[in-house]
């Protein structure tokens, strides 16, 4: 065997050899590269795709020379497959592309866009952040990047890392159960790192953690990296259910640290994590019974127990956006729609249609709420009991009476609760804490609002068959007497009260209900909110009356100039004005113009049962038939939402919607404007006009905490900003402007006009001035629009019965000013973005 340690000699410096020349791989080569051109040209893209991956893959030092063209191919090639529903093969492109190309930010974005269609919103934003870490600079990834960065690391990361209150007890709760003998320690869920750190600086000698979240997973090697901890805390990317011993951890553990809870205790799944952990992960728990054992050798959980608490509530904000509250809107009855609700309803019996709560932070709704019983324990649960773990789903349906405080609306029942983390230590998420939590909201969807008296009792039972937390008013009892609530009365009742007249008047109709419950048509909170909007329903009524008037008018002189326009008169049914909404969601819109006679209508309206609600109101409001359409019924997909209803007849009117729920302006929409106004027929008209964006100037402490982690105190001196603060984003949404804790520092300003009727009126950035009335940091410039349909009739997003929320934009650095002092507000408009840049006027 020749000696493996002898090297060739070389005298002077070391030469390259050149590589042997393959005349029959640089033949396939250059032919693949000529048919992949060729096919381009044919625009044929699948083919042309196959052939550039073998062109690249047998010859890599043509990848700069190809690069865009392949790009090209792929993202048609990709909007073919897209189209025909050839969603694996068309991942699959996307995999061999970045194979070639692993650090191409182009098609990382690309990528991230179909995954986003697709549903895909966690993968899809890590996509487009590895594309800005890529090219920071690359304006589309960012934006994209903004509108997802909540499903990648969710907002409530910032707040709870900001809460130092909750970090400290929890630190105190670790430390004194490491320190009392519990050295291995194991943190499910760990996002950031934070409590499986505080395990290992309160000297725990084995600390393991895991985490679902890709993304988070990472971040949280890369902030215990930061921290000195690399070696001592073992991260592993798994679902804890997934953990087993010892092929993931060498041994059982004597203590578990977990926050898996949500705003109802149980929705992030800790009762089936932690009976998991119990049978799998820790060791048994101390026994009540035997004598006190080493620590080290027995399990326990961080938290121990929650307490959980119930209050019934009067609130306006939960009533509109859960169930009907106005009987008719822009001239139309609503008697017909019958059963309209939000999904958000609890049940003793488990509905996955259904989400059994919302959540709100009570303090911050618009118009507050009103309190009217005392708050009720409705459950104790301890964590260290794994037959109470295991026996919480079978746990029979417990009825509880909660005691009638004050007069009111039974609109929902608010759930809060409490944390204990040990014997000495406990969180609260109440509506009255200073807390990063928000709290459970359970609407009662009783058709017609109830009116609890004083001195009554509300009956509500608890249950948890599905290892979620489901509380649901049944009755209210009242002078000796059970009045039910939308559920049909138990003949075996424990209570054993024998109901009023009024009371088997409520059983029937509450039966019926029942019996009918195929007929409930479901929308979503923020479409039940816009239902509940007169307002803006009687602006659209308004605006539309005048357009078909005119255009009516305008139709009549063209037949005959010399015969003037008779009050009352239509035109031929033959020839109706076209009127096309293309909101998103449910819309009454189509409706209201088909109502308006001599219109033919089309809704984009697309659930089936959402379409019968628009029938039945239709037909009870004598629209014609035939004067209301559902356009995807009927329309071509090829050719798109906004295409000719016929090839002789162009839109009369085409509504747009034009503002998210979030208070961001939906995407594309300067483009489906411009499509939109060359579909339209001589003086038809695009609703709305044009849209006003107006802001102020505000300090808001609460917008900078729950926009980015501030510094290191809040975390217990950890480093850990400088990596989730990666994630914040400058846009905060869902944001109420009415009960933002904040100082107005200047009056509203005009930002920017969006001229949906006039492209010619539209530019990309404006500069404006604006005059400080009060001295402060400038922290966030909150912004909302005015909608103007035409020339006379404005909505405006910040009304107080608005349907949408406000948006703000963050400033990185705040800004300290005087009053009196002028400032420069750089505003950009871009691909449906806006950003503000705030400056000292110089």
């Amino acid at each position: 065997m020749p000696n493996a340690s002898a090297r060739p000699k070389h005298s002077g410096r070391r030469t390259r050899r050149r590589p042997r020349e393959d005349p029959a791989r640089n033949e396939l080569v250059s032919s693949s590269l000529e048919s992949a051109q060729q096919c381009l040209f044919r625009q044929d893209y699948g083919p042309a795709f196959v052939h550039y991956l073998l062109v690249l893959n047998l010859a890599p030092e043509f990848k700069d020379f190809a690069r865009e063209s392949f790009r090209f191919t792929l993202f048609k090639w990709a909007e073919e497959l897209d189209s025909a529903g050839r969603i694996q093969e068309l991942f699959g492109c996307y995999e061999q592309a970045l194979e070639l190309f692993p650090a191409d930010e182009v098609i990382l974005n690309s990528m991230g866009e179909h995954l986003f269609r697709m549903g895909f919103r966690d993968e899809a934003a890590g996509h487009f952040f590895k594309a800005l870490k890529l090219k920071p600079d690359f304006p589309e990834a960012r934006e994209n990047f903004y509108r997802v960065a909540n499903w990648l690391v969710e907002r409530w990361h910032f707040l709870m890392l900001n809460d130092h209150g909750r970090n400290r007890k929890y630190q105190q709760a670790i430390q004194k159960a490491v320190r009392g003998g519990c050295t291995t320690v194991l943190d499910i869920g760990t996002g950031t790192g934070i409590l499986g750190m505080c395990a290992k600086k309160a000297g725990a000698g084995e600390v393991y953690a895991c985490e679902l979240s890709k993304t988070m997973y990472e971040l949280a090697c890369e902030v215990v990296a930061a921290n000195g901890m690399g070696g001592g805390i073992k991260i592993l990317h798994k679902k804890s259910l997934e953990m087993e011993v010892p092929k993931d951890i060498p041994h059982r553990v004597s203590l578990v640290v977990t926050e898996t809870v949500d705003a109802g205790l149980f929705g992030e799944g800790i009762i089936e994590s932690l009976i998991h952990a119990w049978h799998h992960l820790l060791l048994p728990p101390q026994s009540k019974e035997a004598a006190p054992r080493d620590p080290s050798a027995t399990g326990r959980v961080i938290p121990a127990r929650a307490t959980v608490f119930a209050m019934a509530v009067e609130c306006l904000e939960i009533r509109r956006h859960n169930k009907l509250c106005v009987s008719e809107v822009g001239g139309l009855s609503l008697a017909a729609a019958e059963q309209l609700r939000s999904p958000v309803s609890c049940s003793t019996e488990p509905d996955d249609s259904m989400e059994p709560y919302t959540t709100e932070r009570l303090s911050r709704l618009p118009g507050g709420y009103t309190a009217l019983t005392e708050p009720l324990t409705v459950l104790r649960i301890d964590f260290n009991n794994v037959q109470e773990l295991e026996g919480l789903s079978s746990r029979p349906v417990q009825r509880l009476r909660l005691p009638v405080l004050r007069e009111g609306e039974l609109d929902a029942l608010a759930v809060w609760f409490q944390l204990h983390l040990d014997e000495e230590s406990s969180l609260s998420t109440g509506p009255h804490e200073d807390t990063c939590w928000e709290q459970a909201i359970y609407p009662e969807h009783t058709s017609k609002g109830f009116l609890l008296q004083g001195g009554d009792e509300l009956i509500v039972e608890v249950s948890c068959r599905d290892a979620y937390l489901r509380l649901c008013s049944v009755a209210v009892l009242r002078s000796g007497q059970q009045i039910h609530l939308g559920t049909t009365p138990d003949p075996h009742d424990s209570d054993g009260l024998v109901p009023n007249a009024e009371a088997e008047l409520c059983s029937a109709l509450a039966s019926l209900q029942t019996r009918q419950q195929h007929d409930v048509c479901m929308l979503e909170c923020s479409e039940m909110a816009l239902l509940n909007n007169s307002d803006y329903h009687r602006s659209f009524a308004g605006a539309l009356s005048k357009l078909i008037s005119r255009l009516k008018a305008q139709s009549q002189s063209m037949e005959d100039p010399d015969v003037p326009m008779q009050v009352g008169k239509e035109p031929c049914a033959a020839d109706p004005l076209y009127i096309l909404d293309v909101s998103e969601g449910f819309s009454l819109l189509s409706l209201i113009a088909a109502s308006q006679g001599g219109v033919k209508a089309y809704s984009s309206v697309e659930k089936r049962k959402q379409q019968e609600v628009l029938g039945r109101l239709a037909r009870a409001n004598g629209v014609l038939e035939g004067s209301l359409e559902f356009w995807l019924n009927h329309g071509e997909d090829e050719q798109g939402p906004l295409q000719r209803p016929s090839r002789e007849k162009l839109w009369s009117a085409i509504l747009l919607d034009c503002v998210e729920t979030c208070g961001l302006v939906r995407q594309k929409l300067m483009e489906k404007a411009s499509l939109a106004r060359c579909l339209l027929e001589h003086g038809g008209r695009v609703f709305p006009h044009k849209m006003v964006v107006f802001g102020m100037l505000v300090e808001s402490d609460t917008l900078l905490l729950e926009s980015a982690v501030q510094g290191r105190e809040p975390t217990l001196d950890f480093n850990i900003a400088p990596f989730i603060n990666q994630f914040t984003v400058p846009v905060h949404v869902f944001l109420d402007f009415s009960t933002l804790a904040c100082r107005h520092l200047s009056e509203p300003a005009e930002l920017f006009v969006l001229n949906l009727m006039d492209a010619n009126a539209n530019y990309d950035d404006r500069e404006v001035q604006i005059r400080t009335t009060t001295s402060g940091r400038i922290t966030a410039v909150p912004f909302w629009y005015d909608i103007h349909l035409d020339e006379d009739i404005c909505v405006s997003t910040l009304a107080p019965n608005s349907h949408w929320k406000q948006a703000a934009v963050v400033l990185q650095r705040p800004l300290e000013v005087a009053a009196g002092e002028q400032v420069r507000l750089m505003v950009k408009f871009r691909n449906s973005s806006i950003s503000v840049d705030v400056r000292r006027d110089e």
